[in-house]
């Protein structure tokens, strides 16, 4: 242990005790949950919510849902995961990702939906904060309307400044391994913040992060990268033909695929997307099914209740689709979320959300105002922090193509070139291992967030890799 890293958890244990800085030093509201609506029982693990003020003079705070390691939460890694959006709430990530908890797989009777244990969670070997980001996701809120427009840069910032104050407060972790983690967009603000965290060790800010590295699950990059992915990926799963491919490879040379200026290119795009609409483009074994044009009324600003949309779905249903009726789980969060047992159970303040949704799709208020996140991959990279970038292979939206080649344009060296990985005794993905401790790994089957539809073998790919174990 270097003697700057000793120097600076002194420094980290005298500013807490003391509060040096008052701007930091406001209490947190948190509270312990040992009981959860629709869960048989009490928990089986510690959970805790609560607030952060990230706003002193507005007064706006962000809310939290933290779950401490089953295993040994004294040494074990202390991860901070941002799921995808932006507005999309942290439950995502316990309830439907990695975290402890599920739904019960069943179609919704009008019942609070039935919770249940995830036997894959990354919270037996890791504790988790999973953070609702930026203000207006999930239960954060503020007073002032001003905290309700954000972009990227101050988004990072804020979620920096979430992290110290939480540390200050939960001081016993203050010395254990940290690492940031996100999926989708969350894999875009995953190395952002990460970043941040970086360079305020580096100026002796206070508390120290005890910065390891980060990892990303089909993380957003660029616009650019991410959609020209999809063509040729698309050709590869058999859901475009070869002369539809080599036409967009033909006419949208140089182009934006958002925005093409070519005509033939535009029109070949078109098509693309036609076929994309037919599908989940996000797994693309999965039924598409209403919930996902649920949330598509909501991003066209239809702000009908959550219990008139689950009413809608079941009763369009002219021939039930089981598997569209048992796997809904987005509408099931929806509804859980809402009630008012569960908001009293969560400790939520009365008066700050109307109504919670797991994604708020309108972006008016919210500006991307980093181009692409590739600099500050390899910023983090050089300097030493490790990283694992996964991808579900079934993924249309951030196809692993596109992935793999910003990657591979860091211009690291190959330690080892691709080779399957395995886990319960079949090939679980492949994977390729780069200097400076950069893992690439695919996920067999994976979907836009392979942990949930490929849980056993993403639990086995972030056991090995937290435990600096090969793949």
């Amino acid at each position: 242990m270097s003697t700057t890293f000793i120097l600076l958890q002194i420094l980290s244990v005298f500013f807490c005790n003391f509060c040096l800085f008052p701007y930091y030093c406001n209490a947190l509201h948190a509270s312990r949950i040992t009981h959860l609506p629709g869960f048989n029982g009490s928990l089986p693990f510690y959970l805790e919510t609560g607030y952060v003020t990230v706003n002193e003079e507005s007064g706006a705070e962000l809310f939290y849902y933290f779950v401490e390691s089953e295993r040994n939460p004294s040494d074990d890694p202390l991860i901070l995961f941002l799921v995808g959006g932006p507005y999309c709430s942290g439950f995502s990530g316990l309830a439907l990702d990695v975290g402890p908890l599920g739904f019960m797989v069943k179609a919704y009777d009008g019942t609070l939906p039935t919770l249940i244990s995830n036997p894959f969670s990354w919270t037996q070997i890791s504790s988790i904060i999973f953070l609702d980001w930026p203000v207006g996701t999930g239960f954060s809120f503020s007073p002032s309307i001003v905290d309700y427009h954000t972009d990227e840069v101050k988004s990072a910032k804020q979620i920096y400044k979430f992290l110290i104050k939480w540390l200050l407060d939960h001081p016993s972790f203050q010395s254990n391994p940290f690492y940031v983690a996100g999926d989708s967009y969350g894999g875009k603000m995953a190395p952002l913040s990460a970043l941040e965290i970086a360079d305020g060790n580096e100026n002796f800010r206070q508390p120290f992060v005890n910065l390891k590295g980060y990892l990303v699950g089909n993380p957003v990059t660029s616009d650019r990268i991410d959609i020209s992915s999809q063509p040729p990926h698309a050709y590869g799963l058999g859901i475009i033909s070869d002369e539809l491919l080599k036409l967009i490879q033909i006419n949208c040379v140089g182009e934006d695929y958002q925005n093409p200026k070519n005509a033939h290119c535009a029109t070949n795009l078109k098509t693309l997307n036609v076929f994309l609409f037919e599908i989940n483009k996000f797994s693309i074994l999965r039924p598409k099914c209403p919930d996902d044009l649920f949330e598509l009324r909501e991003q066209k600003g239809n702000h009908r209740s959550i219990k008139e949309k689950i009413s809608e779905f079941y009763t369009s249903l002219s021939v039930p689709n089981i598997d569209c009726a048992n796997v809904c789980f987005r509408l099931l969060s929806n509804y859980w979320s809402n009630d008012r047992l569960t908001k009293e159970a969560l400790h939520i303040k009365e008066g700050t959300v109307e109504e919670w949704h797991r994604c708020k799709h309108d972006l008016s208020n919210y500006t991307c105002n980093v181009p692409t996140s590739v600099p500050h991959h390899l910023n983090l990279i050089r300097r030493g922090y490790r990283a694992l970038i996964y991808s579900g292979d079934h993924d249309l939206d951030i196809p692993f193509i596109g992935t793999l080649k910003w990657v591979r344009s860091l211009n690291f060296s190959i330690v080892e070139n691709w080779r399957s990985w395995r886990a319960g005794g079949q090939v679980a993905g492949y994977t390729m291992l780069f200097s400076n401790n950069l893992t690439f790994a695919t996920v067999k089957g994976g979907s836009h967030t392979a942990p949930n539809n490929m849980p056993l073998q993403c639990f086995v790919m972030f056991e090995r890799w937290i435990s600096h174990k090969s793949l």
